[in-house]
């Protein structure tokens, strides 16, 4: 069998099979915006889309239920697009080809958008159930999680009605998540006219491809390699000893996924060529030595560019280089009394030239606000040192845990009940819209809770078939026993 709508849960599958049928990338939320509305007039209940293309569906409580706090079902409908290098696909037109591997869905090449697809097809069974005991439901899907939360900043006041939110977008079953980091954007521009090649130049194109990658938040503790941060290192010797010059870079693609892939082309002197296929080879070697156990497949090559190309000043270019091999990036600091928790990271996205400009991103996450703004004044510091403009874009805040939450009471001894084991209570180093969204609604009660996906915001993004199925059950029970209003 290799349909996912054959799975069980089967009607959360087949919706979730539905979702992967309509491309969703981040930005991009008319198809999926207008599906979801549909869907909700389709069962003759109250169908809102607010003014930033959030869709809200209202579902009355079942029969004997009707005296239960309302609850929110809370997802978000766009998905990040990565793929494969050299795979033709487009997240804009075509759809996400699935496949079952073992006890994981998988898709092929591409990411699998269940980050958080799952968390919508289970609002969306939960609306058409007609023997599941709920109280009053809201399905609340917002846009544009994935590149700033938008739709989370974009919620106005009163717009929800619900007593309890409940976020499906945590990827490990057994946890229930009560705070996570906030986040910042840095945006680094260098601003140059282009200047000509020494004559008797040639251009060589270096690609490295073939890391993991990940989520920059869930995932920076695993010490992956950072695209940008391995090709600035042999960029820096090519230019430092070897008489090269850049052209061009492009590295990584989106703020919030690990870069795993990085393409540059240089200008060398033509009796240096044989020294820099020697030197990318040795990098390549050295790189793979150096991630032994943790990259499998990192590639390192060069070879001739035939296109026309000029050159970034040397100076922009020496600034450029400097401040990226000198940006902090990975895990800074973790929590005190969690030690196995990332507090502080930054993650260098991107690096990319265009035009007459370079554009580098980072994304700073910390669950302490001052630690936040201290990250943000090291990544200044480098940057304006090396000659760049920065400015500083998308704050969020962390959710702070309320550990004396009633829904995560109730949860708790729903799950002990039901598994016989504790599930652990955290707050995990990614960004939730809770924290956003209890901005305009402080008194809500949230919480966040999902299946077990896998290495999200990458091609290798899987989730674990048997945990779907659990998260599904359990929120079933959840739902069924929601407090009585007070």
């Amino acid at each position: 069998m290799n349909d996912i709508r054959q799975l069980e849960p089967r009607s959360l599958w087949h919706h979730f099979y539905n979702l992967t049928q309509i491309p969703r990338p981040s930005g991009k939320k008319d198809l999926i915006g207008k599906f979801l509305e549909d869907y909700g007039k389709s069962l003759g209940l109250e169908t809102l889309r607010d003014e930033i293309g959030n869709i809200l569906v209202r579902k009355p409580a079942t029969k004997g239920m009707e005296n239960r706090k309302a609850v929110v079902l809370q997802a978000h409908m766009d998905m990040v697009p990565q793929k494969n290098s050299g795979v033709n696909h487009n997240f804009e037109t075509d759809p996400i080809l699935t496949y079952i591997d073992g006890d994981w869905v998988k898709a092929r090449d591409t990411t699998l958008g269940a980050d958080n697809g799952i968390g919508v097809a289970a609002a969306m069974t939960i609306l058409e159930s007609k023997d599941i005991p709920h109280p009053d439901i809201e399905m609340f899907i917002t846009v544009d999680e994935e590149t700033g939360m938008f739709g989370a900043f974009g919620l106005q006041p009163n717009f929800l009605k619900g007593e309890i939110l409940i976020n499906m977008d945590s990827e490990e079953e057994g946890e229930l998540c009560v705070g996570c980091a906030g986040g910042l954007d840095a945006n680094i521009n260098y601003f140059y006219q282009e200047v000509p090649a020494p004559e008797g130049d040639v251009a060589l194109k270096i690609s490295l491809t073939g890391l993991k990658g990940g989520h920059s938040g869930v995932d920076i503790h695993l010490q992956r390699a950072n695209a940008n941060k391995l090709m600035f290192r042999l960029l820096k010797e090519a230019v430092s000893n070897y008489e090269a010059r850049l052209s061009s870079i492009e590295g990584g693609s989106l703020r919030n996924a690990i870069p795993r892939e990085a393409f540059a082309v240089i200008s060398v002197p033509k009796e240096g060529v044989d020294d820099i296929f020697e030197l990318v080879a040795d990098y390549e070697s050295l790189y793979q030595e150096e991630y032994e156990g943790v990259e499998d497949n990192i590639t390192l090559t060069a070879e001739q560019y035939e296109d026309k190309f000029a050159l970034i000043p040397e100076e922009i270019q020496d600034d450029l280089i400097n401040g990226v091999i000198a940006c902090p990036n990975g895990v800074l600091r973790v929590i005190n009394e969690k030690p196995d928790v990332v507090e502080t990271s930054n993650n260098l996205a991107i690096v990319k030239s265009f035009g007459n400009k370079i554009e580098c991103n980072c994304l700073l996450r910390s669950s302490v606000e001052s630690r936040k703004q201290e990250l943000a004044s090291m990544v200044e510091s480098v940057f304006s040192l090396a000659g760049a403009k920065v400015e500083f874009t998308g704050d969020y805040p962390g959710w702070n845990p309320n550990l004396s939450s009633p829904i995560l009471h109730e949860m708790k001894g729903i799950y002990e009940k039901k598994y016989g084991v504790t599930p652990e209570i955290i707050i995990i180093h990614a960004g939730l819209e809770c924290g956003i969204l209890g901005i305009n609604y402080p008194d809500m009660d949230m919480i966040s809770f999902g299946p077990t996906i896998k290495y999200p915001h990458s091609p290798d993004e899987k989730v674990h078939i048997q945990s779907v199925a659990k998260f599904w059950d359990f929120l079933v029970d959840t739902l069924a026993n929601i407090p009585v209003q007070e």
